[in-house]
């Protein structure tokens, strides 16, 4: 027998040893691997793990004790099982499957059969259907708008990318704003075979590509590229390239023969950035009161980008912002002014270093996936306003130009994924998290999820599971073995389903009669069949699952991004309403809202640096490294690196000084919305006036002190949406203020940590 494989987000892994000797090893093809996966088993049987079914107390005995505030009752798998599917079967006959919302996210399951987004829709779908969500808390207002401006999806965006190895040879700068963090390589929605980016980035620098840095954090760009770096004002991106626009307008240096061919509307964007509208010129001199970037320094970068082939490179936070639509369409039309995209010579990107393999040059395959059936609910809401829905059913709503509805929801299913960690203002979303009658959830650990619910159903982890990673964004095939047996009495999200599809009498619809070695017999069949129409000859189920991986063959061509349409823009026009790159769309425009225009347009956030009252600090929220999102916060490496159990608040020097803060001190980080605790670490790699929280840290409310005591910034940020035209989420659009704790807090533990507080009987 050869090596078993583990496959999950972050990375490939291989089992060493058995039994009490079993260890998780870095997997050798894999020259960057995540070290934080090393925890992964210890976080997987650890003492917070839940072992068996539970019922909230109060649920149960319907009094009227608050979800997050009450006792858990363990009971058995078939009690939980017909007390759930009694309680789906009197919600559907009472309210309609509308009423019904079921939650996930991608991130669940690095798995293709055991993907627990897909198991949930397929349950609920031949159930009758369900209330859902569209967009990604990641890139929700480029998904809604890229479509509009370039007739792409940012999926398709995405395998479009011009590859490492063109860059490398062609480009001579590549501009970054919001930076290129390798921590966020580190990860990959799908699964990842081997990490590719440093080695990417690696190539460029070994060709004399040069990099600036425009962001608030220096550690946004790998410090191996060298970076000259510009601090920015959070938020005012849009503003930068305004102005960098209006030098190229009045100096006569854009591409004049690009934007006549391959763009519609320049003439209508060019009276904005002069002040023809009845608006102030995008001057440096106007830029730079904005940015705190001087006017010579914006000067300086203009002189730069038109002596040099330039890539504008965007990060994905710069869209989770107040009128995050904006910096998206702006650095495009950058872009397109200087006259490089579609040639490797420069262009624009959205997500190089964002997650793994954007870059890669590799045949990128439609590989199969479980089936989920049809919907039969047409209602959905955008992914960030789950809040809004359960405090307002019935309310209208705006999403991509058209009048909508929230649908009044009385159940809830969650199953992948945690509301606790995505969403913001979480202080809120507890409040209506009261309103729906039942929550029913598929959880692995004790997290704020499972303090939430009232019908509870363990589930394994991938580990306690075996699974096929084919991810169509990865150019590695894992066969991902189980590992170690069912911690306790959890079962996979498949298992659940099934038990509950057969009380609810669709069993045998729901698993075709199939056990879990049959549906990836069958998956597998169904991907060798679309390797062939891509002539690849997978090898036989059998043989693979031995093997243990399969490996795409590179493709011998780079890829260029917008390539075709450069060469031929009408017989390969794009999916815009003029066919071609909109600095202007026609569609928005028809829209008539007022905060989100016709063109790329300066709005002020709704609360930034440039406009302080009460709040002195803009609060950056940014991914960890030492986890994926929440996962594996209870783990060793993410431990190790908090600061008395909280997560790290980096802060300058200049800002500590002023606050009278010192490394490791305990703080409470505090604005209108919410406060939580956090431990300082003193850093000048961050701009005055910034401080920065990763997310991930699991949400630890203390009713009493009216704090969160873990760390976890989503109790300060905003459920504001970017604009009414995509609804996205802002959580990087956040002031706070920072001091010392009181004494009274010093003791406070972390309810995660604290199983008195939970109170199990």
């Amino acid at each position: 027998m050869s090596k078993k494989f583990i496959a999950t987000h972050w990375g490939t892994y291989v089992q060493k040893g058995k039994g009490n000797n079993l260890k998780i090893n870095y997997w050798t093809k894999d020259k960057n691997p995540t070290k934080f996966g090393l925890d992964f088993l210890n976080a997987a049987q650890d003492n917070l793990r839940i072992t068996q079914p539970y019922i909230r107390k109060g649920w149960l005995e319907k009094n009227k004790t608050k979800r997050g505030q009450d006792k858990f009752i363990p009971v058995s798998w078939e009690m939980a099982l017909s007390i759930a599917s009694d309680e789906l079967l009197k919600v559907k006959k009472k309210y309609g499957n509308k009423s019904i919302y079921a939650g996930s996210y991608g991130w669940a399951s690095a798995g293709r059969f055991h993907h627990a987004k897909s198991q949930l829709n397929r349950f609920f779908n031949l159930f009758g259907g369900f209330s859902f969500s569209t967009q990604s808390y990641s890139y929700a207002a480029a998904q809604t708008l890229l479509p509009h401006i370039i007739g792409k999806d940012i999926y398709g965006l995405l395998d479009d990318h011009t590859s490492w190895n063109a860059l490398s040879k062609n480009t001579e700068l590549i501009v970054m704003f919001g930076g290129m963090p390798l921590k966020n390589s580190q990860v990959s929605a799908g699964g990842v075979g081997t990490h590719t980016t440093k080695e990417g980035l690696k190539k460029c620098i070994k060709n004399r590509v040069k990099f600036i840095n425009i962001s608030p954090l220096k550690t946004d760009a790998p410090s191996f590229v060298s970076a000259k770096q510009i601090f920015i004002r959070p938020n005012t991106d849009t503003a930068l390239m305004l102005s960098l626009a209006y030098l190229l307008i009045i100096n006569n240096t854009y591409d004049k023969k690009f934007i006549s061919k391959y763009t519609f509307g320049f003439d209508e964007f060019k009276k904005y950035v002069l002040g023809n509208n009845k608006n102030e010129p995008c001057t440096p001199r106007w830029a730079s009161k904005i940015t705190g970037i001087s006017e010579k320094g914006i000067s300086d970068l203009y002189k730069i980008i038109i002596r040099k082939k330039t890539l504008i490179s965007m990060s994905w936070s710069l869209q989770r912002a107040s009128h995050g639509e904006q910096p998206l369409w702006m650095g495009i039309t950058l872009a397109s002014m200087l006259g490089h995209i579609g040639s490797a010579s420069g262009g624009f990107g959205f997500g190089y270093s964002a997650v793994n393999s954007t870059g890669d040059s590799f045949n990128k395959i439609k590989w199969p996936s479980l089936p989920q059936s049809k919907n039969k609910v047409t209602s959905f809401i955008p992914v960030a306003r789950i809040t809004d829905m359960l405090n307002n059913p019935g309310g209208k709503f705006i999403y991509n130009g058209k009048k909508r509805k929230y649908p009044n929801i009385k159940l809830i299913y969650w199953a992948g994924g945690n509301p606790f960690h995505h969403h913001q203002d979480l202080n809120k979303l507890v409040k209506a998290w009261q309103k729906p009658e039942t929550i029913i959830v598929n959880e692995i650990w004790w997290n704020a999820q499972a303090r939430h619910a009232d019908i509870i159903f363990p589930t394994c982890t991938s580990l306690e599971k075996n699974d096929i990673m084919l991810n169509p964004r990865d150019p590695t095939i894992i066969a991902s073995r189980k590992v170690i047996k069912n911690f306790g009495q959890s079962k996979s999200d498949f298992e659940i389903f099934s038990s509950l599809s057969k009380k609810l009498g669709f069993g045998k619809k729901f698993t075709k009669g199939y056990n879990e070695k049959q549906w990836l017999n069958s998956l597998w069949n169904e991907a060798r069949a679309e390797g062939k129409k891509n002539k690849i000859n997978l090898p036989s189920f059998k043989s693979f699952w031995n093997k243990g991986f399969f490996k795409i063959p590179t493709l011998n061509k780079n890829n260029i991004m917008f390539e075709d349409f450069i060469n031929d823009p009408i017989g390969n026009k794009l999916n815009t309403s003029s066919g071609k790159i909109e600095i202007v769309s026609k569609v928005i425009k028809s829209f008539k809202l007022k905060d989100c225009k016709k063109h790329p347009y300066w709005f002020e956030p709704y609360e930034w640096i440039g406009n302080k009252k009460r709040f002195n600090l803009h609060l950056i929220s940014n991914q960890p490294e030492f986890k994926l999102h929440g996962q594996l916060d209870n783990a060793f490496l993410s431990k190790l690196n908090k600061i008395k159990n909280r997560e790290p608040l980096i802060i300058n020097p200049i800002d500590a000084k002023k606050r009278k803060l010192k490394n490791n001190d305990l703080v409470e980080v505090y604005n209108q919305r919410g406060r939580m605790l956090a431990g300082i670490r003193i850093s000048n790699k961050v701009m005055e006036g910034v401080v920065v929280v990763s997310t991930g840290s699991w949400f630890s409310p203390y009713k009493k002190e009216k704090i969160e005591a873990h760390g976890n910034p989503n109790v300060l940020t905003g459920d504001i949406p970017t604009s009414s035209f995509s609804q996205a989420p802002t959580s990087n659009t956040t002031l706070v203020e920072v001091k010392k704790i009181s004494e009274d807090y010093k003791n406070l533990k972390t309810l995660i940590y604290d199983f008195s507080h939970l109170e199990l009987n």
